[in-house]
């Protein structure tokens, strides 16, 4: 069986797909494999919206169980990532959804908890959320 051209060279696919689809030659795209790429594009901007709240809620359980700790570097750091998270949901409104996802919510959480034991060594963070949805990318709000 011969390789296609997706599997050979993704990028020389994907300028290949492009071209068909400005030519409207719709007969002559790989449907299946463009489903699998679109829905991959949608994937990648929720792992970064996840990836940006990760270190986020990292920052935020590094500034409530190390107070004594606290810089104006991780200050900028949540600054940074809030200010990523905004600009992403106000360009992709549907990631909102994300935000209230349970499951999403916990994998996030999970995420956070492994990078604030690796930068500091403690294993007390809780194991689940312990602040909502709008505390976490709120401008306003760090814990105590």
């Amino acid at each position: 069986m011969m390789a296609s051209l997706y599997d050979m060279d993704v990028l020389a696919w994907s300028i290949e797909q492009a071209a068909l689809l400005r030519e409207r030659r719709w007969s002559a795209l790989d449907i299946e494999n463009l489903a699998e790429e679109i829905e991959d594009v949608g994937n990648s901007v929720r792992r970064e919206l996840g990836s940006r709240m990760a270190v986020l809620i990292a920052h935020l359980l590094k500034w409530q169980f190390q107070p004594q700790l606290r810089s104006k570097s991780w200050l900028k750091t949540m600054q940074v990532q809030r200010a990523s998270i905004a600009r992403q949901l106000g360009k992709v409104p549907s990631l909102k959804g994300a935000l209230t996802d349970d499951d999403w919510r916990q994998e996030v959480w999970d995420d956070a908890l492994v990078l604030a034991i690796n930068d500091t060594g403690l294993h007390e963070f809780p194991d689940m959320p312990i602040w909502t949805s709008a505390q976490i990318p709120d401008p306003a709000f760090l814990p105590r």
